[in-house]
């Protein structure tokens, strides 16, 4: 039995399950199964200064991004706040731009803007490209070139001047694929595929699919953010884990780099990413995105993502001011929630 996500939901026109969603976890931290993530929008950036021309725009180094390179990169607002996040990967005549569902028109709007007379031509490839994503240890193993690749991201604590290479700070290698791109990442394999090969390509894959309830409870338990779901418009990049795979402290002016620089250099980021454990919450109703976490009756924080883990139980990301004890005990609703602190 294939269920659909809600029609109102966010990530709508996606498989949420297709039987077991507990069972569909497991495969995905055990072994390998294929998730439909084609409501993902595509922004394609041709064009021959389009590696000099996105380095200017993001938080990514990516002056020197070439054919078979991918990473990922923000953009900030003048005040430092996360706009935009996008995994870019570089196939050596386009640069493809992925980012949430919904999102795509405001990464395209902007980087119009800033065209000016920059050899580079953005569009919408919504309609072209589908995003599908092999999850799994066995991810790999689909693609041998790629099994041997390194997966990397440069921790934030390793900055310093002249420390780190000039060179985008996460490095997701890519290689050609059924007419797409394969793109190793961390949680797998990331393809981008054309749309009408789509079904073609799943097919002749074979692998046991996982719907998208089974996916995000393992980015949850991984504790890898998601834009618009563990960002709000004051987020910075420090406060959520996507500072290490999509920032690079020591590249050329960019907008919103002077919170990033003052931020990192002082240490002290307003708010933080945290993995909560909740009690007495029901299996089939986890808090809605947006929920008040509260301490001592006081809001101190909000849910991102809360879903049921097969192993862990019901737990969500959620991002809570920087002060908050470790052992807090916390309240989401009428749960009990306590802070992973691993």
């Amino acid at each position: 039995m294939v269920e659909d996500l809600d029609p109102g939901s966010a990530d709508a026109g996606v498989p949420a399950h297709f039987g077991d969603p507990m069972r569909e976890q497991r495969l995905l931290e055990t072994g390998v199964g294929l998730v439909d993530r084609s409501n993902r929008e595509v922004i394609a950036v041709p064009g021959e200064e389009r590696a000099s021309w996105l380095h200017t725009l993001t938080t990514q180094h990516l002056s020197s991004l070439t054919s078979g390179e991918g990473s990922e990169l923000l953009v900030l607002s003048p005040n430092g706040h996360i706009e935009q996040h996008a995994f870019v990967t570089e196939d050596g005549t386009t640069a493809w731009l992925d980012t949430e569902p919904g999102a795509g028109a405001g990464l395209l709007k902007y980087l119009e803007m800033m065209r000016f007379f920059t050899r580079v031509e953005p569009r919408d490839a919504s309609a072209e490209i589908a995003v599908l994503s092999l999850v799994g240890p066995g991810a790999a193993e689909l693609f041998p070139d790629l099994a041997a690749a390194r997966v990397s991201a440069v921790p934030a604590s390793r900055f310093a001047a002249g420390s780190v290479p000039a060179q985008a700070t996460s490095s997701y290698p890519v290689r050609a694929f059924e007419g797409g791109l394969a793109r190793r990442v961390p949680l797998g394999v990331d393809l981008l595929v054309p749309r009408t090969a789509k079904e073609a390509v799943v097919e002749r894959l074979g692998v046991a699919p996982a719907g998208l309830w089974a996916y995000e409870a393992v980015r949850v338990a991984a504790r890898i953010p998601r834009l618009g779901w563990e960002t709000d418009h004051r987020t910075i990049p420090a406060e959520i884990e996507l500072m290490a795979a999509s920032v690079h402290l020591e590249k050329g002016c960019y907008r919103g780099q002077e919170t990033v620089a003052r931020v990192h250099n002082l240490g002290r980021p307003p708010r933080r990413q945290v993995l909560l454990h909740l009690d007495g919450v029901a299996t089939d109703h986890p808090p809605a995105r947006g929920t008040a976490v509260e301490l001592d009756g006081r809001a101190i924080g909000f849910v991102g993502t809360a879903v049921r883990h097969h192993e862990l139980g019901m737990i969500a990301l959620a991002v809570v001011k920087r002060n908050v004890p470790d052992d807090a005990r916390l309240t989401v609703g009428e749960s009990a929630a306590a802070i992973d602190a691993e």
